[in-house]
């Protein structure tokens, strides 16, 4: 089986790659394909996922890359996660909104659309590659942001073997098994809603509903990332929310909290991964791989330390370490083999997926991408149905999905009136005028990529 990443550049890659290695002979994994359109950074951050990978998995055969069709050709699967325009228009993205008092967060914020405008276009492209030179039933496995708007949009081009992943969801899962000490894997969440924006209605554990009893332990709210939350919201909503949530439940803060600190949280990736790149360019990672690691651990210790520390106030204090040997299923490369192994078994068995709605949420389209538990067989992803869902939480899932439907449409149409709906329907920008200046400052931010919108 071959298994293709596009973006194999990226900082994160060391976590796939160790991810795939663990688990490649018991998937049937045999070739790894990492490509990226950055050599510079294929050659500093892939060699050190292939480095991890072949230390794992000698036998694996592993290939870095620069030509996508190389890498998609006669692929099983294929995971995308890119930033086209790299961290430096991230920054502008979000600075761009602030500069209006509009949230800039890079998926659930404003500067999501503009982002998704650079992030389809590439993805579209690389999509039509693998129509023609991957597997004939290859699946694609998206985490590029905003993950939302990028799976609602190529699924509206026609690509329906796409599936946006997360680890969101399964990351809160696997904190809670650290929080009461029990094996990963042991702790099951039926999840509703969209990327980013999404609710649990039940949490077990070994089969046993344990989710109020999360909800009233005050050591979830300093230990998990339930720290964002006053325990009197999760008690009044009767759920766990994804983390992301807090900027629609605490806006005000979370803009605040922004613009009085010293960076954004684009601002603070592009510092971090420019020092981290510049002492691992001088660096034989083949020959001194524990120097490249201690300088990978200590730069990307800091970024993971301060995850939504400038939005919340709240830092992560853990210790920090990359073990190239722990065993690990965790991150957006678990989703994705989660994905394989069920397909694999010939078994029912259920995760968390961005996928078509198909009738599960009442009250949405069918056609609709949401981020939902599902059963993987061999015959499809059937979502988990929902009945009854607290109306305030449908409310905002369906303001955000009528902000993703047309943002879609925009994209594909190439239409700036329907950019500007878009962003006017979005509750954290909520006004045409507002909507009207962002949009046109991000044709013209990405004008290499709008040249023909109307």
């Amino acid at each position: 089986m071959k298994l293709a990443v596009i973006g194999g550049g990226g900082v994160r890659s060391l976590f796939l790659a160790k991810s795939l290695a663990q688990n490649a002979n018991e998937l049937g994994i045999s070739t790894l394909a990492f490509m990226d359109s950055d050599s510079e950074k294929l050659n500093i951050y892939g060699r050190l996922a292939k480095q991890t990978a072949l230390i794992i998995n000698p036998d694996i055969e592993f290939a870095l890359t620069t030509d996508a069709k190389d890498a998609v050709s006669q692929a099983d699967y294929v995971i995308t996660t890119i930033r086209e325009g790299g961290d430096e228009m991230r920054v502008r993205d979000e600075r761009i909104a602030l500069s209006h008092g509009v949230l800039g967060q890079e998926t659930t914020g404003a500067a999501g659309l503009s982002f998704a405008i650079r992030s389809v276009q590439a993805l579209a492209e690389y999509c039509e590659l693998i129509k023609l030179y991957a597997k004939p039933d290859c699946r694609v496995f998206n985490f590029t942001n905003p993950a939302g708007v990028v799976s609602q949009t190529l699924r509206d081009m026609g690509y329906g073997f796409t599936y946006g992943i997360c680890d969101a969801p399964t990351g809160m899962l696997r904190s809670f098994e650290k929080l009461y000490g029990v094996p990963e894997g042991s702790m099951k969440g039926e999840v509703y809603g969209l990327n980013h924006l999404s609710y649990f209605s039940s949490i077990t554990l070994d089969g046993k509903e344990v989710m109020q009893d999360i909800i009233d332990n005050d050591e979830a709210y300093v230990k998990t990332d339930m720290r964002y939350f006053e325990k009197e919201l999760l008690k009044e909503r009767k759920c766990v929310l994804n983390e992301y949530l807090y900027y629609f439940y605490y806006r005000e803060k979370a803009l605040e909290n922004i613009l009085n600190a010293d960076k954004t949280r684009g601002e603070q990736i592009l510092e971090i991964n420019r020092f981290m790149t510049d002492e691992l360019r001088g660096v034989d990672v083949e020959n001194d791989f524990e120097k490249a690691l201690q300088i990978f651990e200590h730069w990307y210790g800091i970024r993971e330390n301060n995850y939504m520390a400038s939005e919340t106030g709240v830092k992560r204090e853990a210790p920090w370490k990359f073990d190239v040997y722990k065993k690990e299923n965790g991150g957006y490369a678990g989703v994705a083999l989660e994905y394989i192994r069920l397909q694999k078994s010939g078994k029912r068995g259920s995760m968390i997926l961005c996928t078509e709605n198909g009738g599960a949420i009442k009250g949405l389209r069918d056609d609709d991408v949401v981020e939902i538990t599902c059963d993987v067989t061999e015959n499809g992803v059937i979502p988990h149905s929902f009945d009854n869902i607290d109306e305030q939480h449908l409310e905002i899932i369906r303001r955000v999905k009528i902000y993703e439907r047309l943002a879609s449409y925009a994209i594909r149409k190439k239409s700036i009136t329907a950019a500007v709906e878009a962003l006017t329907l979005h509750p954290l920008v909520n006004s045409y005028s507002l909507a009207k200046k962002l949009i046109g400052e991000y044709m013209e931010l990405n004008k290499n990529y709008t040249k023909d919108w109307k």
